[in-house]
């Protein structure tokens, strides 16, 4: 376990100023307060307790569990296999590797269950993962089966020989039929749990083209591809053309005309070189049925 105190300087809650000064999330941050980690003066604190400048506050970090993922008998769309890798279609919903609040039913856990090998670079919590999709983002996910084509897909990636494409539903009328965003990335200095186009040199390079698809009334299908693979790429980006993702609940539009089950962002195309062989290869995959059903009624409206 791991003990630090922080002396407060001005007026503050407790969880924000445990989360700020520890670099924890605040949900992780409140669970460190539930079970009574954190003290002032001797006393157990509360989440929501009022901190006044000049006390001292420690808290106490237990050191994380040693776990690793298990094989769960979960379905899997399972577009392409090999001895070397696959090509899952992860439906929206579903966490790629174990984290706080997801220790089952996510990608790794199915992929244990489903496939034969699964490469260990990745560690006991991420064997196999190439690259990561957000839970409530669809579509085409690469699992390596063995070291070697775990670091031949990685380097790939890295020198963006590996091309990932993506559809989105954006909220207005995408004026350009095409571009460029190149900008900068890092987290958001008011919300830890979101990213943000920041100034150069602050953040991370990420840079996405964008290609117009089909205009709608008050949306735009829209094609990104990725030369970077940043957290929340596309959807911060995509915010920062003043066209959020539809259904995107940390950076689209608080009223969601087609619910909040998540955003409506689908990788529907990825090619790669095989590792083995070097084959070129292609793999594609159409939007779930609830992105389709909605394409449907936008549709249906441009003709009415």
């Amino acid at each position: 376990m791991t003990v630090k105190r922080f002396d407060v300087e001005e007026s503050c809650r407790a969880d924000v100023f445990v989360s700020e000064q520890t670099g924890l999330t605040r949900s992780r941050a409140k669970k460190l307060f539930e079970e009574g980690h954190v003290r002032a003066d001797g006393i157990v604190l509360k989440a929501g307790a009022a901190l006044r400048a000049g006390t001292a506050v420690t808290v106490e970090i237990p050191d994380p569990k040693p776990v690793a993922a298990q094989a769960e008998d979960i379905a899997l769309q399972i577009v392409y296999e090999d001895d070397d890798f696959a090509v899952i279609n992860k439906p929206q919903g579903m966490v790629v590797h174990a984290g706080a609040g997801h220790e089952s039913g996510t990608l790794v856990n199915a992929c244990l269950y489903r496939l034969k090998s699964l490469s260990g670079i990745g560690g006991v919590l991420r064997p196999g993962i190439v690259h990561r999709l957000d839970k409530d983002t669809s579509g085409l996910i690469l699992i390596a089966k063995n070291d070697a084509a775990h670091l031949s897909l990685s380097e790939q990636i890295r020198v963006k020989s590996c091309s990932r494409e993506y559809l989105a539903l954006l909220e207005g009328v995408v004026k350009a039929d095409g571009g460029t965003i190149d900008e900068p990335l890092g987290r958001d200095r008011n919300d830890r749990l979101k990213y943000a186009v920041v100034a150069r040199g602050e953040g991370r390079d990420a840079v996405t083209d964008y290609f117009v698809e089909e205009r709608f009334r008050a949306n735009t299908l829209v094609r990104f591809k990725l030369h970077t693979g940043r957290t929340h790429q596309i959807r911060v980006h995509a915010k920062f053309m003043g066209h959020p993702v539809v259904g995107d609940p940390l950076y689209g539009y608080k009223k969601q005309r087609f619910g909040s089950e998540g955003q409506f962002l689908h990788a529907f195309r990825i090619g790669l070189d095989h590792p083995r062989t070097g084959e070129r290869l292609t793999f594609s995959a159409p939007p779930p049925e609830r992105f389709a059903h909605v394409l449907e009624i936008l549709r249906k409206e441009n003709k009415s």
